[in-house]
């Protein structure tokens, strides 16, 4: 099976959310994970707007990049130019792609209007995930 790995900076938020999406929308076609150049932390907010869309990614975690997996990816995502500027260097058998996402953790404000920007997010790594099949 084709592997695929999602990377941003903390493996937090972003590619949490691809990872989940990609475990849905493209089981029969890869291997889904994801990673960070750095370790953030499962973001609460990105649960919840998966949860709403039914899809539960409560129990990944956020993890560093394994490079053993990476080289042996077929398709390394980048959802952030973070992410893409300090990667390791991609391997030769695999496709990238890089999604210039907005963090939603960086969004300020109540409960509520942060919900909002991770729903635009999560909205727009569903329709790029979908877009991979």
């Amino acid at each position: 099976m084709k592997k695929i790995y999602f990377l941003c900076t903390g493996n937090s938020c972003r590619s949490q959310i691809a990872e989940g999406y990609a475990k849905l929308l493209l089981k029969n076609q890869y291997e889904c994970k994801s990673a960070g150049v750095e370790k953030h932390g499962l973001n609460p907010y990105a649960v919840e707007v998966m949860a709403e869309d039914g899809i539960d990614i409560s129990q990944q975690k956020s993890k560093l990049i394994d490079l053993d997996y990476f080289n042996a990816a077929d398709l390394i995502v980048t959802l952030c130019s973070d992410a893409k500027d300090r990667c390791p260097i991609i391997p030769p058998q695999a496709q990238s792609l890089h999604w210039p996402l907005p963090d939603p953790a960086q969004a300020k404000g109540t409960h509520e209007q942060k919900m909002i920007v991770f729903r635009q997010v999560r909205d727009e790594i569903k329709q790029l995930v979908r877009g991979l099949i």
